[in-house]
């Protein structure tokens, strides 16, 4: 019989032989509580004894791994205190010193006689080679051409060879594996059959057998993954009941969308015409839209977002935009009332808008805050749910109790990410009579496409890849020492003696917004006493009263400010053409997105603009993220660099909810994969939506996403 996934679910750890209470609290410990998670608890490396490196021939500063034994191991105290553990080892052609500093258990872990793994680069000091800080892996006395190495933790009492034991009792005793791929699917990838993957993937005869299974393992996850948003999305599209949109003949859009663009005194970019034409397919349709509107700094995502905005008004609805601060909701607010001054809407309750009569009325754009007055607050509420407020742009504000709209059409969420999902389902429920709004989901930090189809899979995705003419391209360079950081402040002064102005970003300490406050004051007095005196210097942070926050930002906007020293509150929204300079202080404390949404703060005129990325560089991925800065101005090609150096942890992170279900695959290093298992899953569900004729997948579907994930792709 062929075992399924959902059978070695069911059993419990102590089913196996040698696992008893204690063996199995230690093993829940690193996530093991089924026979399943053991088999899905995959070796993160392998020792090749068929081709290991040998301590005679290593070169120095060679990274390499070893399989030693321990010779000799002694402990002792520097004379600062701190824990200096030497161990002796050798493989038979040659010896090796090891040094660990802080780490008093290695003492313990390596007795004499041990054999052990090691990962590191070998050093010289005083005549002998040596690795400091090792890696360390016990495996125990294996006797196997290629030995799994598995993610150990002593302090749980959990070693690399206790893995593999398990994992052996349990390949023997399991037999076969049911498979959810049939031939003529595992013929087209060149895929090894469900079984030879888990044994493989264990205990490989060679490397290219171990590559070969964790390939076919990795797409089955992938699949898993983008089924469920498949499976979700089609739901979506033949359940929910989406607002009736007018959007016109044609490519116009309907009168006001068209009269939007005419108004403009530019003409829109190939990619925001493109990009406008999805989303008002979408609206022309009768289920709600879903769709990521991703574009780099600049690249015109309000003018789109406001099109769509105006194509649920034209049909006799309300819109909403969402920003996650005050500041990025009060610029909205006054660039898009500048947008649409003079707009007039038809005053009227029949189908006249394609050339009918009737009177017209001013559009009525609002703000509503967590600020806004009470009296204001309470007038505003009764207009939004008597109609009579168009468009209304806000915070998180607009999704508390109490808010009803006549008719809300499209809701657009700006800088989505650091909303979280009841937040975003929160607002999508504000639609009356049961029809769900249509979304569109803003971000302008991109993330890749492969990232996308994972993380927003459930979403369509339109991409603003092209920047308007007329952009300034900004030069951004890294001053790392007080002699580059003195031409900086020269920089400054000279632009702002030429009539611009220019802005200072203080470090990230932390996430305490009064420790963020009191740097920026810091920065502050140390800049007005000394490198900026004689400058009319402004100071904005989280904790400026909201009054004076506002103040700030408009003697800047109005020229009254030649520099504002800032904490990451001006990160996004904010639009000061004469803004030529943007210095970023500890530079590399930010991340690269970060960083790249700070530079989009100038450029933002006619003239040449620069970014200065301040400060030394600790880490070696701290160094390659300032290098790419200074490298590209691209933000797409910024996020592939951002994955590559800080992996898929931190954008599976957006999911907000649920278990990762990738426990071998990498966005990164199976980006070809991502695409296709995407292409699968179309086919697989738009052919069989319930998967009856691939019971066995929806089967491991519902089993490895679990409710939580389900939830999460539902909402998303």
């Amino acid at each position: 019989m062929s075992r399924r996934l959902s059978q070695l679910a069911a059993l419990p750890v102590t089913e196996l032989k040698g696992v008893g209470d204690a063996r199995a609290k230690a093993l829940a410990k690193v996530g093991i509580a089924t026979v399943l998670d053991l088999l899905t608890y995959y070796p993160r490396r392998y020792i090749d004894r068929t081709n290991q490196a040998r301590l005679a021939d290593l070169d120095v500063g060679e990274e390499a791994t070893v399989l030693v034994k321990v010779v000799h191991t002694t402990a002792r105290r520097t004379r600062n205190g701190k824990s200096l553990v030497t161990s002796d080892v050798s493989d038979g052609s040659g010896h090796l010193r090891l040094t660990f500093f802080n780490q008093p258990f290695r003492e313990r872990q390596l007795k004499a006689g041990t054999d052990v793994v090691l990962f590191g680069r070998t050093e010289v000091f005083q005549g002998r080679r040596q690795m400091t800080n090792p890696v360390v892996d016990l495996i125990g006395d294996r006797t196997g051409r290629i030995v799994p190495v598995y993610p150990q933790s002593e302090k749980a009492g959990v070693m690399s060879w206790d893995i593999a034991r398990f994992v052996e009792e349990t390949l023997r005793r399991a037999g076969e594996f049911a498979d959810p791929l049939d031939e003529p699917m595992r013929r087209r990838f060149g895929f090894v059959d469900r079984t030879v993957a888990f044994h493989d993937i264990h205990a490989p005869e060679s490397m290219k057998a171990a590559a070969d299974a964790r390939r076919r393992l990795v797409f089955d996850e992938l699949l898993r993954v983008q089924v469920e948003l498949v499976q979700r999305k089609r739901e979506l599209e033949r359940t929910a009941v989406g607002v009736t949109h007018v959007v016109g003949p044609g490519e116009a859009g309907g009168p006001l969308v068209e009269r939007f663009r005419d108004r403009l005194p530019y003409d829109l970019t190939g990619a925001q015409q493109r990009t406008l034409g999805e989303i008002l397919d979408d609206l022309g349709r009768g289920h709600p839209m879903h769709r990521l509107l991703q574009g780099d700094v600049g690249a015109g995502k309000t003018v789109v977002a406001v099109s769509a905005l105006l194509a649920a008004v034209q049909g006799g609805h309300q819109g909403a935009l969402m920003a996650p601060t005050e500041v990025l909701a009060e610029q909205h607010h006054l660039g898009i009332r500048q947008l649409l001054d003079g707009f007039t809407v038809p005053d009227t309750d029949d189908d006249s808008l394609f050339g009918g009569a009737g009177l017209d009325r001013p559009l009525r754009v609002v703000l509503l805050t967590n600020r806004t007055p009470a009296g204001e607050r309470r007038r505003l509420l009764a207009d939004l749910a008597a109609g009579s407020v168009d468009l209304v742009i806000g915070t998180h504000a607009l999704i508390s109790d109490g808010i009803e709209f006549q008719s809300l059409g499209v809701v657009v969420i700006d800088e989505q990410h650091r909303f979280g999902v009841e937040q975003r389902a929160a607002l999508r429920a504000k639609g009356r009579g049961g029809a769900v709004p249509d979304v569109l989901v803003m971000t302008a930090t991109p993330i890749p496409r492969t990232a996308a189809m994972t993380v927003y899979g459930d979403l369509d995705v339109s991409v603003l890849d092209e920047l308007p003419p007329g952009r300034t391209p900004i030069v951004t360079r890294w001053a790392r020492s007080e002699l580059d950081e003195a031409e900086v402040w020269e920089q400054v002064r000279a632009e702002v003696a030429a009539g611009r102005q220019a802005y200072v970003v203080c470090p990230l300490i932390d996430e305490s917004e009064k420790l963020e406050a009191r740097s920026a004051e810091e920065t502050h007095a140390e800049l007005t006493a000394g490198e900026l005196s004689g400058l009319r210097v402004g100071l904005l942070h989280g904790r400026v009263p909201a009054a004076d926050k506002d103040t700030v930002m408009e003697a800047f906007r109005r020229g009254e400010l030649d520099v504002l020293v800032a904490t990451t509150v001006i990160e996004v929204g904010v639009d000061v053409p004469n803004a030529t300079v943007m210095v970023i202080l500890d530079a590399a404390r930010f991340g690269i997105a970060q960083l790249h949404q700070l530079r989009g703060r100038v450029g933002r005129g006619a003239d040449a603009s620069q970014c200065w990325l301040v400060g030394e560089a600790t880490t070696p991925d701290g160094e390659a993220r300032l290098e790419a800065l200074v490298r590209s101005t691209d933000g797409f090609e910024l996020a592939e660099v951002d994955l590559d150096l800080r992996g898929e942890g931190t954008i599976m992170g957006e999911r907000q909810k649920g278990q990762n279900d990738l426990k071998l695959a990498s966005l990164r290093r199976d980006r070809e994969w991502v695409v296709k298992a995407r292409e699968v899953a179309v086919e697989l569900v738009d052919a069989d939506p319930g998967l009856d004729r691939h019971w066995l997948l929806g089967e491991e579907v519902e089993l490895l996403l679990g409710d939580d994930d389900a939830e999460f792709l539902l909402k998303g």
